[in-house]
């Protein structure tokens, strides 16, 4: 695995992209955010056009007909197709970075991983930037983006934890010193959970629900019942019949449904907790964790975590941009970590 970046060579980068499971953000330097969009693309596999990219693109899942196919070229955040990924940046993108990038004679791009990504995956992301016309590119840990982006105190000598609960991955590190002194990744997170609610709908009440139904769903049924079992209407169609049925559905069940695999991200939070030294084990108990990422607004799971761990649980303001919004405070220098410099002999 290559070392990280320096600050210095984070301030000669221009553009910070965030390529994720769920959505791809950019930020340009003195300019902020100039895209967010989902990471999907819909490509009609007779001719290899791109027919929609984006949030369009996103629409028409599960709606297409055969000639049409609706591809996600990132996985667990990690671009699993290349030319895919070019194809889909560049119109994501448009206009907005085409002048720029070629006004720049050397363009920089740094770009956030997750942490202990593959040398393979780490190569996929550089092979995509270098597509678009970056001639050199600095990879940034995911874990340490986030934690700069949510305001952490990450170069001070104590202990911050940070949670960033993306769509395919959950991320748990311990920081402090501006380094990850502990950190664990499991592949659990928002998709999972779609997964578990889907098939407890299919086997407690013999219902399938559209696709785009599924996340807006859990989030509504997540949050802890307020003075016994509620319930909650819920339309898709009849596994037997094939036809359109509702269902009442107890948020109970759902919650349940939710938990099983989110007990993972508390064995990865034990697992770092218990390799820590305990200084800074002792810092966390009061300062507590903070969430971030894309699936940390999901009901429920704060209270979830504070009641499994004991510490106070925190959720980042705007939790999904915190990885891109860290890392452009990298780029233009809003970042200074503790100078360190060898003692005189």
């Amino acid at each position: 695995m290559t070392a990280s970046p320096t600050l210095d060579q984070l301030r000669r980068c221009s553009v910070a992209v965030d390529i994720g499971a769920a959505r791809t953000r950019v930020y340009v330097r003195n300019v902020g955010m100039v895209a967010d969009e989902p990471s999907v693309a819909a490509l009609d596999i007779r001719t290899g056009a791109l027919i929609a990219v984006g949030g369009r693109a996103e629409q028409m899942a599960g709606r297409t007909p055969s000639h049409i196919r609706v591809v996600r070229p990132v996985s667990s955040g990690a671009v699993v197709d290349i030319a895919m990924a070019q194809r889909m940046l560049r119109h994501v993108l448009g206009d907005k970075l085409g002048k720029r990038w070629r006004r720049m004679p050397v363009l920089r791009a740094a770009v956030c991983m997750p942490h202990g990504s593959e040398p393979i995956a780490r190569r996929a992301a550089i092979e995509t930037m270098y597509g678009l016309g970056a001639r050199r590119v600095e990879l940034v840990d995911t874990l340490i983006a986030a934690a700069v982006g949510s305001g952490l105190p990450v170069e001070h000598p104590e202990a911050t934890m940070i949670v960033v609960c993306g769509a395919g991955t959950t991320q748990v590190a311990v920081l402090s010193l501006g380094a990850i002194v502990a950190a664990e990744t499991v592949p659990v997170g928002g998709d999972a959970i779609d997964r578990a609610v889907v098939q407890h709908l299919r086997n407690a009440h013999e219902l399938m629900l559209p696709s785009q139904s599924v996340r807006p769903l859990h989030q509504m049924l997540g949050g802890p019942a307020a003075g016994g079992t509620v319930t909650t209407e819920v339309h898709g169609r009849d596994v037997v019949s094939g036809l359109a049925r509702s269902v009442l559905v107890e948020t109970e069940g759902v919650r349940h449904a939710m938990r099983t695999p989110l007990t993972s991200v508390l064995d990865a939070i034990t697992t770092v907790l218990r390799v820590c030294p305990p200084d800074l084990v002792a810092d966390l108990a009061d300062r507590g964790i903070m969430l971030a990422g894309g699936s940390a607004l999901m009901p429920g799971l704060d209270l979830m975590l504070r009641q499994a761990t004991g510490m106070p649980v925190h959720v980042a303001d705007h939790p999904d941009t915190v990885a891109v919004q860290g890392l452009g405070a990298m780029i233009e220098g809003r970042v200074s970590p503790m100078v360190l410099d060898p003692l005189p002999a």
